[in-house]
């Protein structure tokens, strides 16, 4: 077979598969670069066909099994981040395949004076760290493009915000998959535990994508109490983070004259105690923040002045009420045991009392035995419900009391009986909420509604 046989005509289309917020903001790009391209999407009727049909009447659109398709006659696969490249119908054609990231670097490189590119990925938190950091960067008076796997596409980044100085990123396991070189003027990795392990073939292969993060990276940031998030490739220069006492130009927690002190070596930045997020697992997500805003050149004093302000995302360990002396914490986000576990350390930690921990749901195959000597340090009981309560219930049991009940509601309504003034109730279910909800959004909103019709302990649940 001859070499372009093997890797496509060059005058060939562009395939792009998936037709999601991520596929459309693909196709816009390839649009706007006059590439000849088609579309695929393996639903026989993805809910954006219409509006791609009438955006683009002259591209054609292949619903249905891959399998129906001649891949060989395209230039490039283009993936979307929802689709798996393993899948067999793409084993002919594995060669070609990029992903969004991949595009997003070729149009960079052919811009005359780029955006700071700062990328950001991790198991748990990312998404935290990354509108930290944006909102660090527009404090210290730069143009921020915020995104990624975060609000808007990366793609569509570029050509809403133009002028932007520096975009910073969210990335996902899928969308380095199939990033060659990313080239990030400052990569970072948070953190890594068990998640997707179905989709990337285990521990080993989902830690790989991540790593992909660091490939051709100007400046690396990572998590010195986290070994898997070291960077694996070479990198100009790296700082780390850690919630131990830092080295010297290492980010870390000291005490100073009797105050719990976020520093930089022995410099202190900031008291611990005026960070405006719970948890000691959020001082790690402010030292990341601090440690890729050092690295970019903003003024230390506009990012001490976010860390005052910013409170956490929704559904991210998110305090939503506190009743008698109890807090109700929606950490609905939590979808996997290192989420989970980072809340239940970093907001345990903080109490006088003790937790009663909400979890349930889709386990994707995680092992949740991590979670049972974390309880026992921190926690008062476990209600578990949904598809894996069982898995939940046999990890936990011996380490504190266990409930097992059907729904969230059920799970609230036990935690209101049996939490003491100085408790918290933490929602953070360890699992994917589809079970029982359309989106870990929507878990959360059910968690405040029944705090919203509950707005205090009835005579007859004292």
């Amino acid at each position: 077979m001859n070499d372009e046989a093997m890797t496509g005509s060059v005058d060939a289309p562009v395939l792009v598969i998936g037709t999601g917020l991520s596929g459309c903001a693909i196709a816009r790009h390839l649009h706007h670069l006059r590439q000849p391209f088609e579309l695929a999407d393996t639903r026989e009727a993805p809910p954006a066909l219409a509006e791609l049909q009438a955006a683009y009447p002259e591209i054609s659109v292949h619903c249905g099994p891959l399998e129906q398709l001649e891949l060989e006659r395209f230039s490039e696969i283009v993936l979307s981040p929802g689709i798996d490249p393993r899948q067999p119908a793409l084993a002919a054609v594995r060669g070609r395949i990029i992903g969004e990231m991949a595009l997003l670097r070729r149009a960079l490189d052919a811009m005359t004076r780029p955006p700071l590119l700062v990328a950001i990925t991790g198991s748990n938190a990312k998404s935290t760290v990354t509108t930290l950091v944006g909102e660090m960067g527009r404090a210290a008076g730069w143009s921020i493009a915020l995104g990624g796997n975060l609000g808007m596409p990366a793609l569509d980044l570029l050509s809403e915000t133009p002028d932007a100085e520096a975009l910073v990123l969210e990335l996902s396991s899928f969308q380095l998959e199939t990033t060659p070189r990313l080239a990030a003027d400052i990569a970072c990795h948070l953190n890594l535990s068990e998640d997707h392990l179905d989709r990337h073939d285990g521990l080993e292969g989902y830690a790989r994508a991540k790593q992909r993060i660091f490939e051709g990276a100007k400046q690396a940031v990572y998590n010195a109490d986290d070994p898997a998030t070291r960077p694996n490739s070479a990198i100009g220069s790296a700082t780390s983070f850690t919630l131990g006492e830092p080295l010297a130009n290492q980010w870390g927690l000291q005490q100073q004259s009797g105050q719990l002190m976020l520093c930089l070596g022995r410099e202190p930045i900031m008291a611990a105690a005026d960070i405006g997020m719970p948890g000691r697992h959020n001082l790690a997500n402010a030292l990341a923040a601090l440690a890729i805003g050092e690295r970019a050149g903003w003024s230390m004093d506009a990012m001490r002045k976010v860390l005052q302000r910013f409170t956490g995302l929704p559904h991210r360990a998110e305090q939503v009420a506190v009743r008698d002396g109890v807090q109700w914490i929606n950490d609905s986000k939590g979808t996997n045991v290192g989420a989970a576990l980072a809340a239940i350390e970093g907001i345990g930690a903080t109490l006088p009392g003790r937790l009663i921990l909400l979890a349930g749901g889709v386990g994707k195959g995680a092992d949740f035995t991590p979670l049972g000597p974390a309880m026992n340090r921190h926690g008062r009981a476990a209600i578990v419900f949904g598809r894996d309560a069982e898995l939940l219930a046999e990890a936990l049991t011996g380490h504190v009391p266990v409930a097992r009940v059907e729904t969230l509601e059920a799970a609230m309504t036990q935690a209101r009986q049996l939490a003491e003034a100085g408790d918290a109730v933490l929602l953070s279910p360890a699992c994917a909420s589809l079970d029982q909800f359309a989106s870990y959004i929507a878990r959360g909103e059910a968690f405040r509604a029944w705090l919203g019709r509950h707005p205090a302990p009835s005579a007859g649940d004292a």
